[in-house]
């Protein structure tokens, strides 16, 4: 398997502390079947993003893991205004293994509708953005309509594997399942930061992807779909995604919006 989203790389953000931590990670990875890890810090207004200094730690971390799994650089490129000005200069500055493939990663509390121009500019550029974990983003959960309209425009998506196999708790789960029952995933990565919440497993959504959807699409979502990123070739598995709204009622499941939460001090 390959894992196209993991904060694997010590000391850049709320992923992994220290060369001991990315080398567990690692560990728990190989012993899970994965063969290519990319390190994807974030870009966003907390953590820079700072690009020779991560791949200096992605050779460090390489040289203390020999052959035995394979260590790419990328970013997990949260879409603000500052980074896609910076984009626009250096395209590949911020893309998964200096390729075409760009992950992008949406704010929790505002989504604007500039956002499709913006991501059609991002694929003016040569780039094919892959959206990020919307089963865990509520306010993509609670209008699909724009994550098709997305899909339309040629984007693509990854879910989390914890989500799958319930880690993120039943309304990420539920989405991940409508997201797989409607065609619309492209991509299952760990997004791990740890080795203890945010573990670096795969297998586990790979095998419970293959019970519900055949090991045709669950290799294509963890093995040729992610090799193909890295590698900026065309994906092999791309299918026409379904009605959602038909999936939900199919599926029963809650479609009312997340409960506002007030906070009194």
């Amino acid at each position: 398997m390959v894992d196209i989203h993991c904060h694997i790389l010590p000391g850049f953000d709320d992923g992994s502390d220290s060369i001991e931590t990315s080398l567990q990670m690692a560990e728990m990875a190989i012993a899970d079947g994965v063969t290519h890890i990319v390190g994807t810090p974030h870009a966003n207004s907390e953590y820079d993003f700072l690009p020779e200094l991560v791949r200096a730690r992605r050779d460090e971390l390489q040289s203390r893991l020999g052959e035995r799994v394979s260590i790419l650089s990328g970013c997990d490129f949260h879409l603000s205004f500052e980074n896609v000005n910076t984009l626009r200069s250096d395209p590949r500055r911020f893309t998964l293994n200096q390729g075409e493939y760009l992950l992008v990663e949406f704010a929790d509390f505002s989504i604007p509708a500039s956002l499709d121009q913006t991501l059609h500019e991002l694929q003016l550029l040569g780039l094919h953005p892959i959206i990020t974990h919307p089963e865990r983003n509520p306010l993509i959960r609670s209008q699909w309509d724009r994550l098709w309209g997305w899909l339309r425009q040629g984007c693509y998506v990854q879910v989390t594997a914890q989500s799958i196999t319930g880690g993120f708790g039943r309304r990420a789960k539920q989405a991940a399942e409508l997201l797989l029952d409607a065609n619309a995933v492209h991509f299952v990565a760990s997004d791990a930061h740890n080795v203890t919440t945010r573990p670096l497993r795969l297998k586990a959504a790979f095998d419970a992807v293959t019970e519900s959807r055949g090991e045709k699409v669950a290799r294509a979502l963890f093995e040729s779909n992610p090799r193909a990123a890295v590698e900026s070739g065309a994906l092999e598995y791309v299918p026409e995604p379904g009605d959602w709204k038909k999936t939900q009622e199919d599926m029963e499941l809650d479609s009312s919006p997340p409960r506002k939460r007030f906070w009194f001090f």
